[in-house]
Parts: structure tokens; C-alpha cells; sequence
């Protein structure tokens, strides 16, 4: 029953790090900038950990808390959901006056006016500072880097949109089963996370099968990506 107890975090890195840390976990490609960026298990979850220390010491969110994430598919939009759901918070993807916190992108800053703090991500692709930031807005790829890289995760209540870490993580594990996705599988996709549904197919699906994620961002046609990258599947 221990898994009736884990953070949604928890239960799907966790498996992950055990059997291969150093593994490619995301690898983003930003074909409009000719960027490519691979994350191993272990330094996405130090990023994930560094996000739930920001969120809870720098913030002062609480476990139960709710976190507004608008941001696009992104190496660190996984980042932060996973820093999210390891400090117990409630993940929505849209404006929400009810949050206590928005990690958003520069465009987005005007869509969390209602939410009293707000850390806005460059989504460089190598994790650069956002440039001229309103005054009270945090810079996140600034801020982050002073958290440590451990953290001691808090379960809670629901954990996206309502949703509990129980209902999400089933309807990950139905989600990787229905694409069957493996250990061995290297998933390609350019699906947004828009939407809690999106969100689970294409990377708690993933995760939840201990498989790779390769997401692009501006795709334009590369039919030898899918052999250097060893791509088992696409999405959409």
C-alpha cells in the first residue's frame, strides 16, 4: 500500500532512478533554434527538486497548495511539474485566481495577473534568465539554482486539476499500456501539454512506463531524427 502514499513524483521517478539514472530521460529540440538539450533521470530530478525547494521556501507554499503551470512543452515545464507534485501541490494548466503561485512563460506574465506570485521561465533551451521582467515577477532559472537538489517530498491531496496522485498515476499507467510503451521505448512527440489528458498521454504515459521522452518544439521535417534519436514511437 505504499504506493497509495507517494507523491506523483515519487511514483514515477523513482522506479526510473532505480534501474537507470544516467539514461536519457527528456531530450528537447527547439528546431527553430537548431537547440538540442538531453536530460538524464538524475539531473531532471535535481531540477525537480530544486523546484519543490523554491516552491516551498521561497514561496511558501504549502502541501495542498495549488500551482498554476502555463507554460509550453518544454524540458522545464518537466521540471517544474515534477518540482510541483514533490512538494504536494495541486497542478492546473490555465489562469486560475484560486492559485497561490504561476510558473509561466514571458508571453503569459498578463494571464497571472490574478496570482500573488508569479516565476517566469526563458524556456531557453539551455535554461538561461528571462530578460526584463516586471517588478515583483521572479526570474525562475535565476532562483532555482540557489535551492538544493534534494528534497524530502510531502504527499497531499489532489494533484492535477482535481485529479489525486492515485487517479493520475492509473490513468498513466492505462495511457502507457493503450500506446505500449516499454522500458525500451524512445518516444518522439510535438503534442502541447495543454490539457491534463495531453499532459498524461505524452509525458506521464511515458514516465509511467519507464520510457524516453524526445519532444520538439517549431518541428520542421527530419527524417533521420527518428534513427539518430532511436525512435520507437511518435505522438501525436
Amino acid at each position: 500500500m505504499r504506493e497509495l502514499n507517494q507523491t506523483l513524483t515519487g511514483a514515477l521517478l523513482d522506479p526510473i532512478l532505480a534501474r537507470d539514472p544516467a539514461g536519457p530521460r527528456i531530450t528537447y529540440y527547439d528546431d527553430a533554434l537548431g537547440a538540442r538539450i538531453e536530460l538524464s533521470a538524475l539531473t531532471l530530478a535535481n531540477w525537480a527538486a530544486k523546484t519543490a525547494n523554491m516552491i516551498r521556501d521561497e514561496f511558501g507554499v504549502q502541501p495542498g497548495g495549488r500551482v498554476a503551470v502555463l507554460l509550453p512543452a518544454h524540458w522545464q515545464t518537466a521540471a517544474v511539474l515534477l518540482g510541483c507534485w514533490w512538494a504536494g501541490t495541486e497542478v492546473v494548466l490555465r489562469p486560475d485566481p484560486t492559485a497561490e503561485m504561476a510558473f509561466t512563460a514571458a508571453d503569459r506574465v498578463d494571464d497571472a495577473a490574478d496570482i500573488p506570485e508569479v516565476a517566469v521561465l526563458s524556456l531557453d533551451p539551455m535554461g538561461g534568465p528571462a530578460r526584463d521582467l516586471p517588478v515583483g515577477v521572479v526570474d525562475y532559472a535565476t532562483s532555482v539554482r540557489v535551492h538544493p537538489d534534494q528534497f524530502h517530498p510531502t504527499t497531499t491531496g489532489p494533484a492535477l486539476e482535481g485529479a489525486s496522485v492515485q487517479e493520475v498515476l492509473t490513468q498513466a499507467r492505462a495511457s502507457a499500456k493503450s500506446q505500449s510503451f516499454t522500458e525500451d521505448s524512445r518516444v518522439l512527440s510535438t503534442t502541447p501539454w495543454t490539457t491534463p489528458q495531453l499532459l498524461t498521454e505524452d509525458l506521464l504515459a511515458i514516465y509511467a512506463a519507464g520510457a524516453s521522452l524526445v519532444q520538439v518544439t517549431n518541428p520542421t521535417p527530419n527524417p533521420h531524427r527518428l534513427h539518430t534519436e532511436h525512435i520507437t514511437h511518435t505522438r501525436p
